[in-house]
């Protein structure tokens, strides 16, 4: 399990309006409970009035709950059942309960008809709720959904309670990652902002840090013998040092780090290497270190973290894929077209246990050619490369566009098994329709050449975690059938 990220416990809380048996919202309760196979507080307390909200709340609190279920085993009461919501600082679920398990006389709940007031009541709020697509069921389709909510949950209380460091401005020329910080502050995300040389003072510092010789075995037990540079590695571990220590001692008043760092073109003459191999490392750890100072690039790496509970990547989208590859590799093996595709690409920072077994720390080859002539490479050594390993990935975003307004996207798709003969932590992408996708959602609404990655179709989670996050506009590939509002219908 990666570190920096929340663990979620979960609690269950069931409102009964009192015009209906208290006993059949708590009988629904516990088989919820019992359906349920993970952990799960059931709360003694039962909703009926505004001060059984302050007990139950009370109660959760107690028990170490940060994400709720609010259960309608009946119709509700919707004042205290959307107070919970006020009260409770973290994300809640509402669910009601299917009918079935008892008489429709004395046996009936009515919850059908109480989310509809529910939803109405956390509207005239302004209260966020989680309500799943169908909401209403039995306690084994309830269960289904406290599973679904349970990634979506952890990735708002990981966004609730971040800082994004930062070092340096971003670069020149790569003004596609610069974004306004008022998106942050409005999902609650606290950004810290400093210079390189504070970084490079604070690396200094970590000189001869006692730590390094363990940091380094770690390095060359993770990449093999003939796949790292052995010079490289002592100051490579105390960067990684500095950034570590880094995160613990500026948290602050939050739980969970993320970085945005400037990675050219000072930084490889100043400290010596290239940072990218160490910036992978932490990305495996739950700890993400964005390229260019790309703040919500970092702030998506950590979203899909949270959901995936695994080791996530941010890559440019980069390079077409040569003609001659696809109809040599791909065409008639794999159902896409060639627009369907695209290579993505970075430096190196992928994590290595995203990437092909031949992957090694190389140098980083436009950097050399821009800062070393295209000499013996030394301090341009440092990235990770290789082909990024096949499998299903998703790729997506979340952006404040130039106006401050947030939105995002969410692309489920595949890296294929070929071998792209190129440099970089690099792989070959499919995702159908991506060329419409390309034109009319990533150009259309000008998204800048980041973006997050995560390992596995994790679609769903993101899109409802935006949705729970305030995220009007959220894109995704939409089918041919489907054309975008920009899109020539002539065409």
């Amino acid at each position: 399990m990666l570190e920096n990220i929340p663990e979620v416990k979960l609690g269950l809380v069931a409102v009964s309006r009192d015009c209906f048996p208290i006993t059949l919202s708590e009988r629904r309760r516990s088989a919820i409970a019992a359906a349920y196979s993970g952990p799960l507080y059931e709360c003694p307390v039962t909703v009926e009035n505004e001060g059984d909200m302050l007990k139950a709340v009370e109660d959760v609190k107690a028990a170490g709950c940060n994400a709720l279920v609010v259960f309608l085993g009946n119709f509700g009461p919707e004042t205290p059942e959307t107070l919970i919501a006020k009260y409770f600082d973290g994300p809640c679920m509402y669910v009601g309960a299917a009918e079935g398990d008892g008489d429709l006389i004395n046996g009936r709940g009515d919850a059908y008809c109480g989310m509809l007031n529910c939803s109405y009541n956390l509207g005239m709020r302004h209260l966020k709720g989680y309500i799943p697509s169908y909401p209403v069921g039995t306690a084994e389709d309830i269960a289904e959904m406290i599973a679904d909510f349970v990634p979506v949950a952890r990735a708002v209380i990981g966004v609730k309670n971040l800082k994004i460091i930062t070092f340096g401005p971003r670069p020149q020329d790569f003004f596609a990652c610069n974004a306004p910080i008022k998106g942050l502050y409005e999902l609650g995300v606290e950004v810290e902002e400093n210079s390189e040389l504070d970084l490079l003072v604070s690396f200094q510092a970590h000189k001869d840090d006692p730590r390094i010789p363990d940091v380094c075995a770690d390095m060359a037990a993770e990449m093999g013998e003939g796949r790292y540079y052995p010079d490289l590695l002592a100051r490579m571990a105390q960067f990684e040092l500095t950034l570590l220590d880094w995160a613990e001692e500026h948290k602050g008043a939050r739980k969970y780090v993320a970085f945005a760092d400037k990675c050219w073109p000072a930084f490889p003459s100043q400290f010596g290497f290239e940072p990218c191999y160490v910036n992978s490392r932490l990305a495996g750890r739950g700890i993400p270190v964005a390229c260019e100072v790309d703040i919500y690039g970092a702030l998506s790496e950590y979203i899909g973290a949270c959901i995936s509970q695994d080791a996530v990547t941010l890559l440019d989208i980069n390079n077409s894929v040569p003609k001659s590859l696809y109809d040599a590799e791909l065409s008639g093996k794999f159902d896409y077209k060639l627009t369907d595709t695209f290579m993505g690409f970075h430096c190196g920072n992928t994590p290595s246990c995203k990437m092909c077994a031949d992957r090694a720390v190389k140098y980083q080859l436009i950097q050399n050619r821009l800062l070393e002539n295209g000499g013996e490479p030394d301090f341009t050594r440092g990235t990770l490369e290789g082909d990024i390993a096949p499998g299903d990935i998703t790729f997506y975003r979340l952006q404040c566009d130039s106006e401050g307004v947030l939105r995002s996207y969410i692309a489920q798709g595949e890296i294929l098994p070929v071998a792209t003969g190129s440099f970089g932590g690099i792989g070959v992408f499919a995702i159908h329709e991506m060329g419409r996708f390309y034109r009319h959602v990533l150009l259309e609404k000008r998204y800048p050449h980041h973006g997050a990655v995560a390992f596995g179709h994790h679609g769903k989670a993101l899109f409802e975690t935006f949705r729970l996050l305030g995220i009007g506009d959220i894109a995704y590939n939409r089918p041919a059938s489907l054309p975008y509002p920009t899109e020539n219908p002539f065409a």
